[in-house]
């Protein structure tokens, strides 16, 4: 997850002109590097950028896949096989995170503590809260190896303060889990995408599994097709 995108695709990616591209810029609102002299983004910041400033990202910039079948690379597949979970425990942030880690559909062989400390860490870079509610913990680099691309959701019994900038306490979390930084990177940008449908906020507040599955279905069909990889 190199920073490489220019300011031309990071107006494509975020559905605005160059110049407010720019005039954000101005402003200190989006995480910018200076390469050689130039203005670079880097994608995962720009996403967790738009999650947490309400800004919808255009689908005709996800990441493409290789192999479109592959498990894990719809947004509705990563949540069958990462699961939809009730998290009855957790007073804080902390306990939350450490009860979700421990639900999470993961191989015997991954170490649940130390991915428990990198998601903490994460959030201590600053909150993954998107507002109304829900949270995206996540790692920015994936750092499981050999594991199917997971999305699990959870409600939480009780809402708990997570720094969001609306103020509003969590009571929803995504957890991505992905082999690969483009799987990672994939799944990121079509959930950023789903939240903006009313329908899909709809089916979370209700919190039932088989009507939010639904709902995702029809909203991942409306997303653009991924343009093929350029030949090598």
């Amino acid at each position: 997850m190199g920073v490489k995108i220019l300011i031309r695709d990071a107006a494509r990616l975020l559905g605005v002109s160059e110049k407010m591209i720019y005039r954000w810029i101005e402003e200190r609102r989006l995480p910018v590097h200076r390469v050689h002299g130039q203005h670079r983004f880097n994608r995962a910041e720009l996403l967790e950028w738009a999650l947490a400033n309400g800004v919808r990202v255009s689908t005709e910039m996800f990441p493409e896949q290789a192999n479109a079948e592959e498990p894990g690379t719809t947004l509705e597949g990563a949540l069958e096989a990462g699961g939809i979970h009730f998290i009855k425990d957790g007073v804080d942030r902390e306990t939350v995170l450490r009860e979700v880690v421990r639900v999470l559909r993961l191989p015997d062989e991954v170490d649940r503590e130390f991915f428990y400390e990198v998601l903490l860490a994460r959030e201590n870079l600053g909150s993954t809260a998107v507002g109304e509610g829900i949270a995206i913990p996540h790692v920015r680099n994936p750092i499981l190896l050999h594991v199917r691309a997971a999305v699990a959701l959870c409600f939480l019994e009780r809402p708990i303060p997570f720094g969001a900038l609306d103020g509003n306490p969590v009571e929803t979390l995504f957890v991505i889990v992905a082999p690969t930084s483009r799987l990672h990177l994939h799944l990121l940008s079509r959930l950023s995408a789903a939240l903006h449908d009313d329908d899909f906020r709809r089916a979370l507040r209700a919190r039932r599994p088989d009507q939010i599955l639904t709902v995702l279905r029809r909203v991942e069909s409306g997303f653009a097709q991924p343009a093929p990889p350029e030949p090598a």
